[in-house]
Order: structure tokens, then C-alpha cells, then sequence
């Protein structure tokens, strides 16, 4: 934002946009407020903003202080000091992220604005980063792609980005990876291998969670964790191409022998194996998750990536990279269950897509106006770095 533009800004008149109603918790639907039942652990939390009627805005949860704001401008006015004193340094990006979400108008010479067209007058026009590594480029054309999709809910178009960078399902993998029990085999899981014995004397088997369950998972027997430092969970994505995974999953649990890791998953069906993020491994922090891949990066030099869309790349070629899952109260409500770091990416670039798309602007793209709007939630849009230092500042910690 422009000097100039910020002091208009500052000085601006915002009112609450229409196109969302205040709901509070205690007067949704009993299966909503199941789904929400997590969100109740913040003792500030107050309710939902939803959309009256455009399914491309995205439900969102709201605290007292957000809900007090909202109520507020029901008359336009200007933002009240006390928010702009308990934002702070987060003030501008805070506010300007309720007019690009349509939650909030600004009036702009005359006419209240808000998404795209909020976004042209408050956004000087940004020279396009240039494109480093596997990831950076694999994520910029997902989000392309999902920008030329015919798709109009945003849960639906959240789906396609996840899913970017698949492998098909074709015949050789079908004969290759034909069921559960095939493909255990071909991982060295079956009764007196080396990898079984291995993983039984570090690591527990851990059951399914559901029968739709398409993870082989393990959590850590003897391992003792580091000291956490941080509130967060890391997850390092180990992301070889597919002929390839055998061995890598090989090294991987080897290396784990040694490292901090508290868990580990790989996928256990065709649809697990195929996908780009099928070899996930959790650690306590930061430190832990460094060391590892650092042992990792070693090893496996010379192999091939698959590349995970939407993640922070470690190793050049996509084969190594890393995000964290968002703390519940940054979570956007839909009526998935709680948000992977990838999905809490996906379901925000999705409903600024559908945002801006909307708009039928020819002078701004939407992947751009998605990008913009993401890197006002802290994530690095070039690295795709996960924004933990920006949810610490905003994390409630409970006693």
C-alpha cells in the first residue's frame, strides 16, 4: 500500500457489508455448533459471519472484539481508536484483509468498496516476483489453473487446488498398486522384513481413524521429544517420484531412527501413493525438523521430486519441503474437518479466486488478487513459508 493511499486509509469511512450476516454460536444449527466445537476453547469466541447468499464467500469465525467491530459499523464510521490501538503494527494489514474478504467496505471517492474493486484502488500494480524452485512454480500454475476452472464453490475449487500435481490413476499404476495388501509388500511391511523390524523395535502402529483411512501410520515408541519451542506441529514432506518410493521410504525411516521425529504417515492405496504429499513426518519443532532433513537431503541427493504444491521447498528439486497446521482459531469453518497447512492454504486462495473472479475485472488477474490476499495472512507467496510468526503474535494460549 502506498504512503498515500495509507493515509487515505487511515482517515477512511468502512462500513459492514451486507452480504454477511452476525450469527452468534449459541443460534447456529446443533451440527454446525459440533463443528465449531473446538473454536469454544478461545473464551473470546463469539459466533460466525455467514454469507447471506454468494457461496463464493467463506463462512468465518469470529471473536468478541471482531463481532463488537462488526455490530459497530452497521452505520458507516470511521475504524473506533480502541481497534487501532489493539491491532497495532497489524492494524492496516488486518483491516485491509476484511475489505479484500467483503466483510468490510471502504468508502473510495464516494462509493464503498470492497474485494477486487477495493483492491485496484488500494494496491499500486506490483512487479511479478520471479519463480525459484520446483515449488514456487508447481503453486503458481495450480493456482492458474484453478483460476480457469468453470467452478463456483469455493469447497469444490479448494478440492481441485489440493489435488494439483497427481499422478493419474493409469493402468500401469493400477497393476502396480492393485490393494492395501500389494502395496505393503511393495514398502518391505510384511511379517520378519527388514523395515517391519526396524519400525516395531522405534515406532508403534497406529490403527486407522476411520475406515476411510488411506494412511499406513506410526508414532514414535522410545524416541525422546526435545524440549517443544514452539506451539506449532512441523511437517516435513518427503515428496519422491513414484517409482522411486520404495527406497526413499527405506532411507526415511532409517534417518528417523536418529532424529527428533514424533510421527510419520505414507500413504497406504493407490490414490495415498499418487498423491504428491505421500510421506508425511511430524516434529515438536523447527530445530528437529532441520536436523532431519539436513540427514535426509544427504541421502537422497540425485533422486528425483514430486513436488507438494503450497509448500515451503527445502531441497531443489521438490523433494524436500515443509509447512505447519494452523492453530484451530485460524481455521476457516466449511464443513471439512480441521485444516492440514496445505488445506488451510487451498480454501483461502479458493475464496479470494471465486472473490475476484466474480468481480469480472479485466485489469487485475484473480490468481493475483488471491496471492495478495494470502501474503495479508502472513504466508510468503514466493516461498510459501507458513506464517507461524504472525499466529504466535495472534495465538491464545491456554492455561
Amino acid at each position: 500500500m502506498q504512503q498515500q493511499v495509507r493515509e487515505r486509509f487511515e482517515e477512511a469511512t468502512f462500513r459492514a457489508n451486507s452480504v454477511y450476516e452476525l450469527v452468534l454460536f449459541d443460534r447456529l444449527p446443533h451440527e454446525q455448533q459440533q463443528l465449531l466445537s473446538d473454536l469454544r476453547k478461545d473464551a473470546d469466541f463469539y459466533g460466525i459471519l455467514r454469507p447471506r447468499q454468494h457461496s463464493a464467500l467463506s463462512i468465518k469465525s469470529v471473536d468478541r472484539d471482531a463481532a463488537s467491530l462488526f455490530l459497530t459499523l452497521q452505520a458507516p464510521g470511521h475504524i473506533p481508536a480502541y481497534v487501532k490501538s489493539q491491532l497495532g503494527e497489524q492494524y492496516h494489514k488486518t483491516i485491509l484483509a476484511l475489505v479484500l474478504d467483503k466483510v468490510l467496505e471502504i468508502e473510495w471517492n464516494g462509493v464503498f468498496l470492497s474485494g477486487l474493486e477495493a483492491y485496484m484502488q488500494l494496491y499500486a500494480r506490483q512487479p511479478l516476483s520471479t519463480i525459484q524452485g520446483t515449488i514456487a512454480r508447481l503453486s503458481l500454475e495450480a493456482v492458474k489453473y484453478a483460476q480457469e476452472l468453470e467452478l463456483h464453490d469455493s469447497t469444490k475449487l479448494s478440492a481441485r487446488l489440493y489435488c494439483y500435481n497427481r499422478i493419474p490413476l493409469s493402468p500401469y499404476w493400477q497393476r502396480k498398486f492393485p490393494t492395501t495388501d500389494a502395496i505393503a509388500e511393495y514398502l518391505g511391511l510384511l511379517a520378519h522384513s527388514s523395515n517391519t523390524l526396524l519400525l516395531k523395535r522405534h515406532w508403534t502402529k497406529l490403527a486407522p481413524v476411520s475406515s476411510f483411512d488411506g494412511w499406513f501410520r506410526w508414532t514414535a515408541r522410545h524416541v525422546q521429544p526435545a524440549p517443544r519451542t514452539s506451539p506449532f506441529v512441523y511437517k516435513l514432506y518427503v515428496s519422491p517420484a513414484c517409482e522411486f518410493i520404495r527406497d526413499v521410504f527405506q532411507t526415511t525411516i532409517e534417518v528417523l531412527v536418529d532424529g527428533q521425529a514424533t510421527d510419520f504417515k505414507i500413504g497406504k492405496d493407490i490414490s495415498g501413493l499418487l498423491r504428491p504429499d505421500k510421506l508425511v513426518v511430524y516434529f515438536p519443532s523447527m530445530e528437529a525438523c532441520q536436523n532431519t532433513t539436513v540427514s535426509l537431503k544427504q541421502k537422497l541427493a540425485g533422486l528425483p521430486g514430486h513436488g507438494v504444491p503450497f509448500t515451503a521447498e527445502i531441497a531443489g528439486n521438490g523433494l524436500l519441503s515443509w509447512g505447519i497446521d494452523p492453530p484451530i482459531k485460524e481455521q476457516v469453518f466449511t464443513d471439512q474437518e480441521s485444516e492440514s497447512w496445505r488445506l488451510w492454504v487451498t480454501n483461502r486462495l479458493a475464496t479470494a479466486l471465486l472473490t475476484a473472479k466474480v468481480a469480472l475485472c479485466d485489469k487485475v488477474e484473480p490468481w493475483q488478487f488471491a496471492l495478495e490476499r494470502l501474503r495479508l495472512d502472513g504466508v510468503d507467496t514466493d516461498s510459501w513459508a507458513p506464517p507461524q510468526l504472525f499466529w504466535q503474535m495472534n495465538l491464545i494460549v491456554e492455561e
